[in-house]
C-alpha cells in the first residue's frame, strides 16, 4: 500500500502558510495514516538558520 503522492519535490523552494518565511525543502516523509511531511531548512525571525517537519499542509508553493 502506497500514501498519498508528494506534492513538493527536494529542493523545492517553499514557504509556511502562517508565517510567509521561505524554505527549501531538504526531506520528506510518508505514512500510512498521517500527512506527508517536509524537512524544510529556513532562516528564521531571527535571522537563525534552522532545520523542522513540517506537515504538508503547514506549507505552500513560494510564488
Amino acid at each position: 500500500m502506497k500514501g498519498k503522492p508528494f506534492l513538493y519535490e527536494l529542493k523545492s523552494t517553499v514557504k509556511m502558510v502562517d508565517s510567509n518565511e521561505q524554505s527549501t525543502v531538504i526531506g520528506r516523509t510518508e505514512y500510512l495514516d498521517h500527512a506527508n511531511s517536509y524537512l524544510v531548512r529556513y532562516r528564521a525571525g531571527d535571522n537563525r538558520q534552522t532545520e523542522a517537519w513540517f506537515d504538508e499542509s503547514a506549507i505552500e508553493a513560494a510564488v
